[in-house]
């Protein structure tokens, strides 16, 4: 398969966007080891995911601009080598602030791909088969989560976390070298003005309100990432290793199934539903939030697992639906900008600020009942989707105008 057909480059943004998560979420399968080491606070724990979320979505807007201006291949491999080298350096961190400083340079890398290459992938396949090729795409979320989960918490049980950090930021440089070999952005349009071009995309109804629902599930599924298997040690008293390695492996079977079954459930109703994938997002987020509460209340380990399953499950739904949504609704030129300003609000108003509440909540009325709160914004995700769909039509008329 080579790199340059639609395939290869599905494959290879794959690929690395599986190590993007592992690169992201192995810090969490690591907390108990890290916080007995350097003796940190659950805000402090909590802290290094906040870290990372805010410099990851303030540096994706201008990154996306220059990105759409100059071209998006070198911001895809030297963001992916960036992240690799900070993931590794966080082996070397000898107290909290140096952790701190690492997690942040991880999101500098990470914002470099983040913002870019949903929109590299998606440009590449026709509409009718856009919402299975993101879906495809978005199968990195669980998986990569579930190897950063699953392979942190071994390795780090075993052979200690800083030996985790190096394992899972090398392979990053690899994949790297690979990306040089992308195609070349089509030709479109010049890039409107930055100011301009962010102003355009945040006017359009339906990008705001699927911009907000991705807030909204982004708050309760971040803080879910970063405390679950901390939950499982604490609540069902599981070493390290195990609650990395079972939350990691409902995360990767769950997310297949969902993403899997989201993309083709929008494709399949698209001809019926022009607006499937808000449907289908919404539906999973509505049906998902009693789930995920069943999870942290359940009278045995088995039935929590059993329920986190079913509610990853139907969270996962959205994965390729809402950015084949974004996608649908915003022009060529000013797409990687919509991932970017998608990319700044979910993660503002979401994952920055939920691991450290959760983690404040948990030092003062326990880690259940501050889990428990945040499922909350999974409803309201819900009903935004559902109140999206009222523009999307017109939305996304204007924007294949504008492209034809």
């Amino acid at each position: 398969m080579r790199i340059s057909t639609p395939r290869g480059v599905l494959a290879l943004l794959l690929a690395v966007n599986i190590l993007n998560y592992v690169d992201r979420q192995v810090v969490y399968a690591l907390l108990p080891l890290i916080q007995g080491d350097l003796h940190l606070s659950d805000v402090q724990a909590g802290s290094l995911a906040t870290a990372f979320m805010v410099v990851y979505m303030l540096a994706a807007p201008p990154i996306a601009y220059w990105a759409d201006s100059r071209g998006r291949k070198p911001w895809i491999a030297g963001g992916a080598a960036l992240w690799s080298v900070a993931t590794g350096a966080a082996a070397l961190a000898g107290g909290f602030a140096s952790l701190f400083a690492s997690r942040a340079a991880v999101g500098v890398g990470e914002a470099c791909y983040g913002a870019i290459s949903p929109s590299f992938v998606a440009e590449r396949f026709p509409p009718e088969r856009r919402g299975r090729a993101l879906a495809v795409f978005s199968m990195a979320i669980p998986v990569g989560s579930a190897l950063g989960y699953a392979g942190g918490g071994l390795v780090g049980q075993y052979f200690g976390w800083r030996h985790a950090f190096w394992m899972v930021g090398l392979p990053g440089l690899l994949l790297s070298g690979l990306c040089w070999f992308l195609p070349d952005d089509p030709p479109h349009p010049a890039t409107p003005p930055a100011v301009s071009g962010y102003r355009e995309v945040w006017s359009v109804p339906t990008f705001r309100l699927v911009t907000l629902a991705g807030a909204a599930m982004t708050f309760a599924l971040g803080g879910f990432a970063v405390w679950m298997p901390t939950f499982f040690h604490r609540a069902w008293g599981l070493s390290v290793g195990r609650a990395g390695t079972l939350f990691g492996a409902v995360t990767v079977v769950s997310g297949l199934v969902g993403s899997l079954a989201g993309g083709w459930l929008a494709d399949a109703l698209r001809p019926r539903a022009p607006d499937a994938d808000l449907l289908v997002s919404g539906a999973g987020l509505i049906a998902g939030m009693p789930l995920a509460a069943l999870a942290l209340v359940a009278p045995s380990l088995w039935l929590s697992v059993a329920a986190l399953f079913a509610a990853e499950t139907l969270l996962f739904l959205n994965m390729g639906p809402l950015n084949s949504a974004i996608v649908s609704v915003t022009r060529l030129e000013t797409r990687s900008m919509a991932f970017a300003a998608n990319i700044l609000v979910i993660h503002l108003l979401g994952d920055a600020a939920s691991p450290a509440l959760i983690g404040w909540g948990s030092d003062h009325f326990g880690l259940t009942r501050a889990m428990l709160a945040a499922c909350l914004a999974l409803g309201v995700g819900g009903w935004l989707c559902f109140r999206a769909r009222a523009d999307f039509s017109v939305d996304a008329a204007a924007a294949a105008g504008a492209l034809a």
